[in-house]
């Protein structure tokens, strides 16, 4: 198995938009409404906040490649791009999304690990991230990765308010 990362482009928008529904719906929809999912995806993903996501020069996105093909994407936003406000010494993992088939196969903790590369390069002192309170899958991948939950914020699912805990890894 081979796993690739590359940087994505404006001409990438509709596979992005494409990988974000899915992976978030497949990810998400037994544990909330069917309104309240359609409301995220449409807000979320809809062509003109991905584009707008796309073109923000403190934002990065990088597909990742499974023997070619496309399983997933990895976000990072500095600076002010950042949904937190914690400093121009750390980077934001924003999303790692993978499509179902490509999970359990090592593609999450490579992206992490790119995303720590990344974030070293620019001589980041801390690498952050949110994840939802009932993602235990993910809240034990991410400890297993050296993140510690250092707080929380308020996320909207549609019209439902839920908590993401904060989650932290120093770098050294």
């Amino acid at each position: 198995m081979t796993i690739r990362i590359s940087k994505c482009t404006d001409e990438d928008l509709l596979v992005l938009q494409e990988i974000s529904m899915e992976t978030f719906n497949d990810t998400f929809k037994d544990q909330n409404s069917p309104e309240n999912m359609l409301a995220y995806l449409e807000k979320a993903f809809n062509a003109q906040q991905l584009e707008k996501e796309l073109s923000h020069l403190s934002s990065q996105f990088f597909f990742v490649y499974v023997n070619n093909e496309v399983a997933g994407y990895l976000k990072l936003n500095t600076n002010d791009a950042q949904s937190e406000e914690v400093g121009n010494e750390s980077l934001e993992i924003e999303r790692i999304y993978i499509k179902t088939s490509f999970q359990k196969h090592g593609v999450g903790k490579y992206l992490l690990n790119q995303a720590i590369d990344i974030a070293r390069e620019q001589n980041k002192k801390q690498i952050w991230l949110g994840v939802w309170e009932k993602n235990e899958n993910a809240i034990a991948f991410y400890k297993k990765m050296g993140f510690v939950q250092t707080g929380a914020h308020t996320f909207y699912m549609g019209e439902e308010e839920q908590t993401d805990f904060i989650m932290s890894k120093i770098l050294l």
